[in-house]
């Protein structure tokens, strides 16, 4: 499936490509923005699924080894990434405030707000781990 989904990533983004070359002010050129757009959006989340799917484990192997309930302790580098993700985001939203002012900072944090949320998922699981 991995194999599959890399080949039909490749291919929509490569028509992708063809379709942008394409793009006018006319009605075949709308078309062809909206082919553009869409054979990119498959395209990438195509790729991006290839390349990240892991195989699947044996059922075997499930049943012979239970994971322990705890999870995996929780290292130093859970709280530094989390720092580190919290840090950029402030200096994002503060560029972006100062340059283009607050209403696009507002947005900015808006889209900002999933890895914000990451990152701090991962200080508060590190210090309830790390008592």
């Amino acid at each position: 499936m991995r194999v599959a989904a890399l080949i039909a990533g490749s291919v929509f983004v490569v028509v992708a490509f063809a379709a942008a070359t394409l793009v006018a002010d006319t009605r075949e050129g709308l078309v062809a923005e909206v082919v553009t757009l869409l054979a990119s959006v498959a395209g990438i989340g195509l790729l991006i699924y290839g390349l990240t799917v892991r195989p699947r484990s044996s059922p075997a192997a499930q049943i012979s080894a239970p994971r322990p309930s705890g999870g995996r302790p929780r290292t130093m580098s859970d709280l530094a990434y989390g720092i580190a993700g919290v840090v950029v985001a402030v200096v994002l939203v503060s560029g972006l405030a100062l340059s283009a002012g607050p209403m696009l900072a507002v947005f900015g944090l808006a889209l900002l707000l999933p890895m914000i949320a990451g990152c701090v998922y991962l200080c508060v699981r590190y210090l309830r781990a790390n008592p």
